[in-house]
Formats: C-alpha cells, structure tokens, sequence
C-alpha cells in the first residue's frame, strides 16, 4: 500500500509525539506561490502582520522550514510557499555546557524547541556586524537552517571562551571540536 503524503494535522500529531522531523528534503511540490509568513530577527513569526501567538503551530510550522540558496520555503508533499526571514529562522536561547577542555559539549535549545550538541554537524560561526564589528554566533541545526545565538547564550560562550592556536584568537570546545567565537587585541 502506497504510503499517505503527511497533511499538516498529522504533522502536528507526530511533531507532538516526539517523533522524528518530517522529511521535506525529499518532497518536491510545485512552488505555489508566497504566504504573508515572516520570521523576525528576534525569532518572532509573524502571519499577516501579527505575531503567531500559539508556539504549538510555531513549532510545527518550523518542522516544515526548508532553506534553498537565499530563500525559506514551508513546505508540504503537495505545496511549496516562499516566507520571509529577516536573519535566521531560529535562534539559540539556551545552552548547557557539560565537560571541559577538548571534551566538552555545548547543548543548544533553539526559540522552537530544537536540540543540539555544536560539533562537526552542528557548526558554530561568527559573523561582525558591518560598521560596529560586533560578532553575531550562529549555529547550523539542520538541512541548512541556522540559529542566531540570544544575547546571554552569546554572553555565556563568552565567558568560557579560550585562547585558540592563534595568539589573538578566543573560542569554544564542543564535541572535540574548536570554534573561533571573536579576537581580542
């Protein structure tokens, strides 16, 4: 028996049952068009010009996100909708820090409720603002889908940053990995 495309009541019911992320790589609808679906700086979503008040539906819209070269896309076995991002789709509210030096891990809560552990899958980068030069950490969560890190997660990596193989350089341990978070003079 062919297997049912997921409409979205089922997708809320498997998202709410802790199941595994639908798998949006693989569908391939014709583009319908665009939805007055905006995701703020500060990770708001936005319908229509008013913020989507129920977390439930932000969370399972943001199963559904898929990022293709600068465009954000909801899509479904059977539809394809451009939205708006202003930065990043998701951003990085918590972090739990568990071990030290090269062993130890940084787990990361996204605003939707994603979890992840930086390492070689789950990239931190840092871009400076144009002007001010002040560093920005994103993290890579999924499918090409990028977390802003929140002001006091930034604060956080901040404060257990250490000097890097360059004399200038500060950065975090996560996973056996060492990412460059800023320089300092």
């Amino acid at each position: 028996m062919p297997e049912l495309p997921l409409g979205l009541a089922s997708l809320q019911r498997e998202t709410a049952a802790g199941r595994k992320l639908p798998p949006v790589e693989k569908w391939n609808p014709a583009h319908c068009g665009e939805i007055d679906i905006r995701i703020a700086r500060d990770g708001t979503w936005f319908h229509q010009g008013t913020p989507v008040g129920r977390r439930e539906l932000v969370r399972l819209f943001s199963t559904i996100l898929r990022k293709e070269a600068d465009a954000y896309y909801l899509v479904t076995p059977a539809e394809k909708m451009r939205i708006q991002v202003e930065n990043v789709p998701f951003l990085a509210v918590l972090l739990e820090v568990s071990g030290s030096g090269r062993e130890q891990e940084l787990a990361f809560t996204t605003n939707v409720g994603d979890e992840v552990i930086a390492g070689a899958e789950h990239r931190i980068r840092v871009e400076n603002a144009p002007g001010t030069g002040e560093p920005a950490p994103y993290l890579h969560v999924r499918s090409g889908l990028e977390a802003r890190a929140s002001r006091s997660v930034f604060y956080q990596l901040a404060d257990i940053a250490v000097p890097g193989e360059r004399d200038d350089e500060l950065g975090v341990w996560s996973s056996g990995m060492f990412f460059p978070i800023g320089t300092f003079p």
